[in-house]
């Protein structure tokens, strides 16, 4: 989670936020496509959409672009996106887990092996990496949601292994066969939450230099921009001083 954290505050910094909207919007209206054509069009009993309604709707998404997508999975209309996760090493031996939903296998690959070869990393068979994660659900809140010590006791109250607070918001880790029942719970206290969904942590964090970092973050930085990328997961820490740097 620390890797994966210090990204997304890297990109924060940045601003980087409104140039990619776009895409966000485009992932979200996917996931959505996706999951109605997984199952039943009703929330309540498809719990993969209706996480994937959360998190467009806190992401602002359009009602309209939000309808046409189940209207677009669930009949089986337009294109049939499957997912296909690679996994490989990036510059200072960090582990990286890069997940997608494509209608075209061959170019996502080609895009994601570019990406590894261009800046340090070398792209690995499935499973080559996964082993130093550990598949977990993800419960996101935004920091107003609660202060730290009533996020922390009614995630444990749910049944979550673990909550994480930060300026970012709240991040509550469970397992993965929990994930619905920890979110339902939490919903029930503190209303929905901006996402819940399946991911990877780290077991253990590598430690980056200096020397590595500005790479690295290129390399996660390319690899977030493909279309087809869902999620990029990678088990590094940075210091604060060169993360500092970095976002200057």
């Amino acid at each position: 989670m620390a890797g994966h954290s210090q990204f997304k505050n890297i990109m924060h910094r940045k601003g980087r936020q409104d140039a990619k909207r776009a895409r966000t919007f485009t992932r979200l209206v996917r996931e959505v496509q996706v999951a109605a054509r997984s199952g039943l069009t009703d929330p309540a009993a498809n719990p993969r959409l209706r996480s994937a309604l959360q998190a467009a709707r806190a992401a602002n998404v359009p009602k309209d672009n939000i309808e046409r997508a189940i209207r677009r999975g669930s009949g089986g209309e337009g294109e049939s996106y499957e997912e296909v996760r690679y996994e490989g090493y990036g510059p200072g031996g960090v582990a990286l887990i890069v997940e997608t939903l494509t209608d075209n296998r061959n170019r996502t690959a080609a895009d994601v092996r570019a990406a590894f070869s261009k800046l340090g990393g070398a792209l690995g068979e499935t499973n080559s990496v996964s082993f130093q994660f550990d598949r977990v659900g993800e419960i996101h809140y935004a920091a107003d949601a609660a202060d730290p010590d009533a996020m922390l006791e009614a995630a444990f109250e749910a049944g979550a292994e673990d909550c994480r607070s930060s300026e970012g918001g709240h991040d509550v880790v469970c397992a993965p066969d929990d994930l619905a029942q920890v979110r339902d719970a939490l919903e029930a206290r503190l209303g929905p939450p901006e996402a819940a969904r399946l991911g990877w942590r780290p077991q253990v964090a590598v430690p980056v230099s200096s020397e590595h970092a500005e790479t690295l973050f290129r390399l996660l930085e390319t690899l977030d921009d493909l279309d087809d990328v869902q999620s990029v997961t990678a088990n590094f820490e940075v210091d604060d001083e060169v993360l500092e740097r970095l976002s200057a």
